[in-house]
């Protein structure tokens, strides 16, 4: 008869953003399994990651001490000792008010795993908060990469994010409900099964579906049209798909009138937004002008009240008017007319040209967007880690408005929200004195007007002290080195710092250049509240308090424990509940009238009731005037004036993906997640490791046959910028021209007899060695991970591996 005491948590997965429900099956205190609860929101499917949760847990390389180091920074041990937590954390606070008081709070940077692909996202509201106290803008996180074009750039056209970025916010595509759903550079499949189940449910229902993706993975075998397009030219397919709408008049025209400043005049002279007070007969110096079609007549428009003075049915879109100015007759012309003429340059078969879809694809995809509406959108990381990202989002955004299905039942809907307090800090004193943060001063519009920082911006503030000298840094699970281009810069930029703490579950090539490094819980082993479960309006209204499976290892502790006992130590109590964390979950929870005591009592977690309202900018505010968006015109804005006035262009210019050396490097180079891992995690976990041994680069065979490259050989990935090696695997569904890599590697696993890689040399595996820090978009700073050139060399001897070392040597010289 067994003795064998099993017990079920149920919670969710807190390794991804997609938060998947799940139970966890322990026996006799021991972590065994992790299964899907279907009864969760987003407990449909659980990936191999999840299910691998007990060997993350029960790791042999997991960190379970505080560590210190003990030898310089150039040397190849680090000489590690373990110390207390006491010693760790006052170390750490005396370093930060040192640095602080020699060279401002702004001097100490803060670093943070990306929520999307990592657990932080249960602490990341108390990371921005620490900052905010502390009195520091600068977090070096991937927002410039993952995040930036679906949740920051679309808000210069809507002024909030329209596509939902997780606990970003945004509007999230009511997948139940449309008509057609376009995945754009997105495969839920292998990175949020949430999203993966709930497409496939909607099909079954009749929804269309298009994929936008280089590959032929995931929901691609289910989609009506499937576009291939080459990496970094969407913002070129955007246009050119709605150059068709608008040239066969798919387009909401009620809408456009009404809610986007389409109407508004441009002038001639200047090519910027006609004022009424350039008027002959004057107006508001506030006022945008547009042209009354049946009065034949300008009409000013209010932006305070979002009013015109005429019925908007009347608003001209098209043609060339003539307008008395002060200056005497000026022509002008609406924005539409403007955006429509941009559109053209982009017709179908220039479209194939730049992008590689044939014509009769891009009039598919047109018609299948305006005959199945409602349309709802993802755009992810493929559309984002490009040069051109900015734009390309913006160009996305704009094609999305046309279809007039934002805030739409079945399009992308801002559901409602369980009431709860934001607890990030922007009101604490030192947070309203702080410095610019990096970068600010050379991208305006870009992460750093929400204090956040790139890798590189942050590299130079270090190495080179612009805009002003960083000398510190307090990390929360970046792996900055394998997550970012210029990796060797990264090394240089943190040897640098006076002072290095991270936080990890392991020691990565990143953790190792730390001054001390602090074990962290995994998710599986420590408390995180959670409001709302991004996918749909059921989902939003679920609150839920996760429990620990089991104790962490040895002496880690959660990030969110970590910050708040450093906030005490920094003399920071009073704006952290005096340390206690619980006080702070009772803090969010009170708007929303349930407790703690109550969620530990239903561990599946309590539903708030909410209520979906569609078309909320069409509601009236308070002073009985429609809400509009949230952008200067309270419209969705075809024309930015925001951008035009820092020099940018005020419409999505498209700029192609640079190659300043075709016949060196005549391939395309671009990356995708493999669907065993979390970016720059997991390869240590065996059952994952032994289904992907070694990683991989995808070849088209005829590409591999022209190069002498057979299926599994060691090939030699080779840019301007460096190198990198990997196995070839062979698909034929990929474009010839094209060339996809897998970032992340370097982690061993010695249980399934897998190595490790190098993530400084070419000899090694570090994709992004291979990536231009050099090209950048001028807005957000986004270096070209997915778009950049290459050749591919056959490497079947490390001699030949060593080759590349010289080769890349040679190209830098």
């Amino acid at each position: 008869m067994s003795t064998t005491e099993a017990t079920k948590v149920p919670g969710f997965c807190g390794l991804c953003i997609a938060r998947c429900g799940s139970i966890a099956s322990v026996e006799d205190g021991r972590f065994m399994r992790l299964d899907p609860d279907p009864t969760h929101p987003t407990g449909q499917a659980l990936c191999a990651k999840g299910r691998a949760a007990p060997e993350l847990v029960y790791s042999k390389q997991r960190l379970t001490r505080p560590l210190r180091r003990t030898r310089p920074k150039g040397e190849a041990d680090p000489g590690w000792v373990e110390i207390s937590w006491d010693e760790a954390l006052d170390t750490t606070a005396a370093a930060m008010r040192q640095l602080a008081a020699a060279h401002g709070a702004h001097s100490v940077a803060f670093s943070q795993s990306s929520p999307s692909t990592t657990a932080i996202g249960d602490s990341a509201p108390f990371v921005r908060r620490l900052m905010n106290a502390f009195g520091t803008p600068n977090l070096v996180w991937a927002l410039d990469l993952c995040g930036w074009g679906r949740g920051f750039a679309t808000r210069y056209a809507f002024g909030v994010a329209s596509v939902a970025t997780g606990s970003g916010g945004g509007a999230m595509a009511d997948i139940a409900n449309s008509g057609c759903l376009i995945l754009w550079g997105y495969n839920p499949s292998y990175t949020r099964l949430t999203h993966a189940t709930a497409t496939v449910e909607a099909l079954k229902h009749g929804m269309k579906l298009i994929v936008i993706d280089p590959r032929h993975v995931g929901l691609a075998g289910k989609a009506d049209l499937w576009l291939r397009p080459r990496p970094g030219t969407d913002g070129a397919l955007a246009l050119g798909l709605a150059h068709v709408m608008i040239s066969r008049g798919w387009y909401d025209q009620a809408f456009v009138r009404a809610w986007t400043n389409a109407p508004h005049l441009v002038r001639s002279d200047t090519g910027r937004l006609l004022r009424a007070v350039d008027l002959a007969e004057g107006g508001g110096a506030g006022h945008f002008v547009a042209w009354d079609g049946l009065a034949g007549q300008p009409v000013a428009y209010d932006p305070a009240i979002g009013r015109y003075g005429t019925p908007v049915e009347r608003l001209a879109l098209e043609g060339e008017v003539m307008v008395a100015t002060k200056q005497g007759m000026l022509p002008c012309r609406p924005v539409f007319a403007h955006y429509a003429q941009l559109c053209a340059r982009h017709t179908p078969e220039r479209v194939a040209a730049i992008c590689w879809i044939a014509p009769d694809q891009v009039e598919a995809a047109a018609r299948l967007l305006w005959h199945s509406r409602p349309v709802s959108y993802y755009a992810w990381s493929g559309h984002e880690h490009h040069a051109n990202t900015t734009e390309t989002a913006r160009a996305m955004a704009l094609l999305y408005a046309l279809t007039g299905s934002f805030d739409q039942r079945g399009g992308n809907v801002l559901f409602p929200a369980v009431p709860n307090p934001v607890v990030t800090g922007e009101d604490l004193p030192a947070a309203r004195h702080m410095a610019p943060a990096v970068g600010l001063e050379s991208r305006p519009l870009g992460p750093a007007k929400w204090n956040n920082v790139s890798a590189s911006d942050f590299y130079r503030a270090v190495l080179e002290g612009e805009p002003y000298p960083v000398r510190g840094l307090i990390g929360f699970g970046s792996n900055l080195l394998l997550a970012f281009s210029d990796p060797l810069r990264g090394r240089r930029a943190l040897a640098a710092l006076d002072f290095y703490v991270h936080a990890d579950l392991f020691l990565n090539p990143t953790a190792e250049l730390a001054d001390i490094v602090l074990p962290v819980a995994s998710c599986f082993e420590r408390e995180a509240l959670r409001f709302g479960f991004e996918i749909s309006a059921e989902a939003q209204s679920l609150v839920q308090l996760r429990k620990p499976v089991v104790p962490p290892p040895g002496l880690a502790r959660s990030d969110t424990d970590i910050i708040f006992d450093l906030a005490v130590r920094l003399g920071l109590g009073e704006h952290f509940w005096n340390g206690d964390v619980e006080a702070a979950y009772r803090h969010q929870l009170a708007p929303s009238g349930l407790s703690l005591e109550a969620l530990r009592a239903e561990p599946r977690g309590i539903r708030v009731p909410l209520t979906t309202r569609h078309a909320k900018h069409a509601e009236p505010d308070p002073a009985g005037h429609a809400r509009g968006f949230a952008t200067p015109s309270r419209r969705v804005e075809f024309w930015s004036e925001t951008m035009q006035a820092k020099g940018h262009a005020p419409m999505p210019e498209f700029v192609p993906p640079p190659n300043p050396d075709a016949e060196r490097y005549p391939l395309v180079l671009t990356c995708a997640k493999p669907t065993l891992f979390c970016q720059t995690q997991h390869r240590a976990l065996p059952s994952l490791r032994r289904r992907a041994m070694n990683p991989q680069v995808m070849l088209h065979p005829e590409t591999a046959a022209r190069r002498g490259i057979a299926s599994g050989d060691w090939v030699s990935v080779e840019t301007q910028a460096g190198a990198m090696r990997a196995r070839a695997l062979l698909n034929a569904a990929i474009d010839p021209r094209v060339v996809v890599g897998e970032h992340g590697w370097w982690q061993a696993a010695p249980e399934a007899g897998a190595p490790g890689y190098d993530p400084f040399s070419a000899l090694g595996s570090n994709y992004n060695l291979a990536v231009d820090p050099a090209a950048r978009d001028p807005i957000s700073g986004t270096t070209a991970h997915r778009s950049g050139c290459c050749e591919v060399f056959r490497t079947s001897s490390m001699e030949q591996g060593k080759a590349a070392d010289t080769r890349v040597a040679a190209q830098r010289a």
